[in-house]
């Protein structure tokens, strides 16, 4: 957008203006990587008064924690487009933008004259993206997408967990997630391809494909060798021992894959018999024995600690880690040397801390502080202004709860 006077830092998106028209995680999370990265990015609220202004979870005083975390480094204009003055503003915001991003069920944006060609009519570089739970078609276009739903039909419920414990959620949105970071992908894309044709184009993805996507060698076991796949717990399904042991004071994760890795394993614990004990000489046979083979290997990590395992198996070449709680994590002294905690000033706040983008630039250093994520319709004044709206115009619009 031409004169841009918003607060931002540098970056290596930072030519691109983003318009956020998603609500809750999915889109935010596409949205927030360019944010990060120096791009414009507004976000697109729905003002107070309005019909349709519950996004149901995650709002500013639903889980703060969370929105802070999601909404950083962002601008937030209140809008109203289902009348005829908001699709005005919008119109004339689409016309300097770079991407225009939405999650609503995939019927609504044609129903408000907004989709992907009413949008690329008034500026044909446009880059379009969206965000559905299930497709923009098909038998399950319209139900409403929901993180664990989509884990649930993607598969990953029914791998996750311990065998007969039944069908068990990971502990993070990763189907929204997954589908936030695939979707931000799929813009870097056609932006790419925008550079050589000069024309932008719609790009989609759903929670439903990026969770099954996310299988991978899994789905592909299926695929290809018919096998289907099942709950292992900590272990891996196709490789011994791979998985979770207790120590004398607590738990250590071991992923000794393959011979080589296996003969280390039994040097390091000093039970080299086990190498060539019938049945635990191939990764195949300790698959087929995987009970005996952890039972014989357990007996002996729970005599040392965590640490001493940890630096013992290290030493000897073996792939192994402690188990962090959340807290844990964010003490470690690799995490901490690699900065992805991120020190935000907030003038509500205080001092806290985010969570950083796990990437580097040596163009571009990391700022230090991200700025706070917006109260709603914090930056809606300026924009208008720099879209050349009078206070006039300007307060007509919010007595209308246009803005």
């Amino acid at each position: 957008m031409t004169q841009d006077h918003s607060p931002r830092h540098a970056g290596p998106l930072s030519r691109f203006t983003v318009l956020d028209a998603s609500r809750v995680r999915a889109g935010p999370t596409a949205v927030r990587l360019f944010a990060d990265l120096g791009a414009r990015v507004i976000k697109l609220e729905i003002p107070p008064g309005a019909p349709g202004g519950d996004d149901m979870i995650g709002g500013r005083d639903h889980n703060r924690a969370d929105y802070e975390n999601l909404h950083r480094n962002k601008e937030s204009l209140t809008l109203n487009m289902k009348e005829p003055q908001g699709l005005e503003i919008l119109h004339r915001l689409v016309a300097r933008a770079d991407v225009f991003i939405e999650n609503y069920r995939p019927d609504v944006k044609h129903r408000l004259g907004i989709g992907p060609d009413d949008l690329r009519a008034i500026n044909p570089r446009l880059v379009y993206a969206s965000i559905s739970g299930f497709g923009q078609d098909g038998p399950c276009a319209d139900w409403p997408g929901f993180d664990s739903i989509a884990q649930g039909m993607g598969g990953l419920m029914s791998l996750t967990g311990k065998p007969g414990q039944g069908p068990m959620r990971v502990g993070i949105p990763i189907a929204d997630l997954c589908a936030g970071h695939f979707c931000a992908m799929a813009i870097l894309a056609a932006l790419l391809e925008r550079d050589a044709t000069g024309q932008g184009q719609w790009v989609q993805t759903s929670l439903l494909e990026a969770q099954v996507a996310m299988l991978d060698f899994q789905a592909a076991q299926w695929l290809v060798d018919r096998k289907l796949p099942r709950q292992h717990g900590n272990e891996h399904p196709l490789t011994v021992p791979t998985g979770v042991f207790a120590t004398a004071d607590g738990h250590l994760n071991v992923a000794a894959i393959g011979q080589t890795m296996w003969t280390r394993l039994c040097q390091a614990l000093d039970l080299p018999h086990l190498v060539d004990e019938p049945g635990f000489g191939s990764d195949p046979e300790r698959v087929a024995h995987r009970d005996q083979v952890n039972a014989a290997i357990g007996a002996a990590f729970v005599r040392r600690t965590t640490a001493d395992w940890t630096a013992r198996l290290l030493a000897a070449g073996v792939p192994c880690g402690p188990i962090h709680r959340v807290d844990e994590v964010f003490a470690d002294p690799q995490v901490r040397h690699l900065g992805i905690e991120w020190p935000l000033a907030h003038p509500e706040l205080g001092a806290v801390s985010l969570v950083g983008q796990p990437m580097r630039f040596s163009a571009h250093p990391r700022p230090e502080h991200p700025r706070p994520a917006p109260r709603q319709g914090d930056d809606t004044d300026r924009i208008l202004r720099e879209l050349g709206y009078g206070a006039e115009r300007i307060a007509a619009m919010r007595a209308a709860i246009v803005v």
